[in-house]
């Protein structure tokens, strides 16, 4: 069961530098730094955003935007993070 737990543990992390990754890539976009005429930038853009929109989407009916700022990474990050912390002090030392 430690082992599962771990897994969902090192899951969350991964997810978290996607969620970052995202983040960072959405405002190189709308600041256009990155030439998203390049395939290989496309394709990255694409990817962090079918593995974030999912998740992210129903953030963003609840969180309004506050003048163009999208806080629904934040509070994903929170949630993330809280999660974590609830696995990791309450669940894991009682797993056999």
């Amino acid at each position: 069961m430690r082992s599962i737990l771990d897994l969902l543990l090192l899951v969350l992390s991964m997810y978290t530098y996607v969620i970052i990754a995202s983040a960072i890539f959405s405002w190189l976009y709308a600041f256009n730094v990155v030439n998203t005429r390049n395939q290989f930038i496309a394709t990255i853009g694409q990817v962090l955003y079918n593995l974030t929109e999912p998740v992210l989407r129903p953030i963003r009916r609840v969180v309004p935007s506050l003048n163009g700022l999208d806080l629904s990474p934040i509070v994903l990050l929170l949630g993330i993070f809280l999660l974590q912390n609830v696995i990791m002090r309450y669940v894991y030392p009682y797993v056999f």
